[in-house]
């Protein structure tokens, strides 16, 4: 609640007094007022809950500075310090109160935790369902928390966002919750640990309390920082912490909820509105058998709505990278900058800017940045990445990696279809991405390019250009890129599920220099309307090694290239999840909110 009333103080919050309805009306609320740049909002009242909640609070970067503008500094430099010891020693005048800032932010014990006053049900919290095929009402701002089963101590500890399903499916009612969570992730390695020694892993559920434990919740930190440490550091206090009944609870939370996995038990869990803009689908997943829900007098259920970038994560991900930049070259030598790109979904579309220094005898081929790139697939986070492109720092090295449309200029200016393609097939990929038929399963691509520009890209379409029967409403989406439509996708790989006709058509092999890249979707003009529209389209909608063609491709001692064009084929597929769109009933009714008069008039 502090927050909030900071926000409120600063009049950049808005309270919404009038009942909402957690099915479906409080999330779009939530989407309309992010996408207006609206305030932070506070829902008095929501339907069938005794609970009021608040959305927004991270809903612009300026707001998140302002929630931590106390602390931001600070963290920045323990984070830095962490990541490059030797600098820090270099610069030690910037970095003299991170050690004691980090042994003031050690976890503390708490004798009289607020989160502890009552206790509800899982049926009282607020049951919010964000998007129509939501398989039911979601925690998306926990904070989950389990301890290593050999070690369990705080400093051993991990917190991290992974969504909880409160209702729905085959859950037993008001016992049962799902936790979705990818088995590579911090709470995977307490899980296996569970699983080995034959017992139930305990498991806590922090909702609300400090703005920086949500933050921490998120945040990949460098080895051997504690995400309650971090927290601590970035709300000014202690991250303090009391037991009850034998589970660890975060003493300034607003909510928590106990139980326990069993190490065999799953059931399915989903679907969910993701923040790749698709719905992730019904799969099984650990189940947690809840033991007590607690929550401190006043309080306030925080949550946020995922779904097609930019939502109110972005801002989460434009201050993970300030905060984290500078771990970014220490981690893996010869990588200067790198950047998920928001507008594809994060983990679909990587950016890397790295060194090319192995070049005195063969210049111009990428060398150095193939091994960087290797590196990249093997770092946190970034090994989820599935497309990666990477081009060489000397060639521009005034190049800003976050200006998307500059950055794949330059890159489809040098790149050499022939050479520049280093495919990772039959590999892991993000548990959320449904481009591969497989659940988790797919491919990656390095598009790694170096040397002078190679080619003047096309802006403007050739008047003659013609197209082969089924293909047509050819559109310049970005210099360089040419976005098709094609006939409907067929799963047919004898002739690239229809493409054949396109990649057979000598007229094509004309635009190779001027066009290098085609993108063949579903709508050329919507994916041709905005730079997000062809981000999103192309690299969402596309696994590297099914869909990634080429005109006059060819294959020499296993390496694939093309002489021609690069064709990604972006169009929906059978095995595609649903897109997100909203229902027209709620949207008219939310639309009323914004008449004169009513509570968000003005603002969107």
């Amino acid at each position: 609640m502090d927050a909030v009333l900071d926000l409120e103080r600063h009049q950049d919050l808005v309270r919404i007094a009038r009942p909402v309805d957690p099915h479906l009306e409080v999330a779009e609320i939530q989407r309309r007022v992010y996408a207006a740049g609206g305030p932070a909002l506070f829902f008095e009242q929501v339907e069938g809950s005794p609970f009021p909640a608040a959305s927004n609070l991270y809903g612009t970067p300026e707001r998140c500075r302002h929630l931590f503008r106390h602390t931001l500094e600070r963290s920045k430099r323990a984070i830095e310090m962490r990541a490059d010891p030797a600098a820090a020693m270099r610069r030690f005048w910037r970095h003299l109160g991170a050690p004691l800032a980090g042994l003031t932010s050690l976890p503390a014990r708490s004798l009289r935790p607020a989160v502890l006053a009552h206790t509800t049900q899982l049926s009282a919290l607020p049951q919010l369902r964000c998007w129509p095929l939501d398989g039911g009402p979601f925690i998306t701002l926990p904070q989950v928390y389990t301890e290593d089963p050999e070690d369990p101590r705080p400093l051993r500890s991990n917190l991290g966002m992974y969504r909880v399903q409160l209702a729905g499916n085959d859950y037993t009612s008001g016992r049962e919750v799902g936790l979705h969570y990818q088995i590579h992730r911090g709470i995977g390695v307490h899980h296996a640990k569970a699983i080995s020694r034959g017992e139930k892993l305990k498991v806590s559920v922090f909702v609300g309390g400090p703005p920086a434990h949500s933050f921490a919740a998120v945040m990949p930190l460098p080895e051997g920082l504690s995400e309650l440490v971090f927290a601590g550091m970035l709300a000014g206090r202690r991250f303090r912490h009391a037991s009850a009944h034998g589970h660890r609870v975060s003493a300034d939370a607003d909510f928590c909820i106990v139980g326990t996995i069993d190490p065999q038990a799953t059931k399915p869990e989903g679907p969910f509105g993701d923040h790749l803009g698709y719905y992730s689908m019904v799969h099984d997943f650990p189940v947690m058998e809840v033991e007590a829900v607690y929550h401190r007098a006043g309080a306030v259920w925080p949550f946020t709505v995922v779904g097609r970038p930019p939502q109110e994560d972005t801002s989460f991900g434009a201050m993970i990278h300030e905060l984290t930049g500078p771990m970014v070259p220490v981690s893996i030598p010869g990588l200067h900058a790198m950047h998920a790109v928001d507008a594809a979904g994060v983990h679909p579309l990587l950016f890397a800017i790295g060194s090319e220094r192995y070049t005195p005898y063969r210049p111009g081929r990428p060398q150095e940045l193939l091994t960087i790139a290797n590196a990249i697939l093997g770092f946190n986070q970034a090994s989820l990445a599935k497309y990666l492109f990477i081009c060489s720092e000397g060639d521009a090295p005034n190049l800003d990696i976050r200006d998307e449309a500059a950055f794949l200029a330059h890159m489809l200016e040098r790149v050499d279809w022939t050479r520049d393609l280093h495919f990772h097939t039959k590999t892991t990929m993000d548990t959320l991405d449904y481009s591969s038929p497989g659940l988790n399963e797919g491919s990656k691509v390095v598009i790694a390019a170096t040397g002078p520009s190679r080619r003047t890209l096309g802006t403007d379409l050739p008047a003659d250009l013609q197209l082969p029967a089924g293909f047509q409403n050819p559109r310049v989406a970005a210099p360089g890129v040419l976005a098709i439509s094609g006939p409907p996708w067929a799963p047919d790989p004898n002739d690239a599920h229809g493409l054949a006709p396109l990649l057979d058509y000598p007229p094509l092999m004309d635009l190779r220099d001027s066009f290098p890249l085609i993108v063949v979707a579903d709508d050329a003009s919507f994916t041709a309307r905005t730079l997000a529209n062809l981000l999103w389209t192309t690299f969402t909608r596309s696994d590297p090694a099914s869909d990634l063609h080429g005109i006059e491709s060819f294959i020499e001692h296993k390496h694939w290239g093309c002489r021609g064009s690069a064709v990604i084929d972006a169009r929906v597929k059978s095995h595609h999840a649903p897109p997100l769109i909203e229902d027209p009933e709620i949207t008219k009714r939310v639309d009323a909110l914004g008449e004169r008069g009513q509570p968000l008039h003005g603002i969107i």
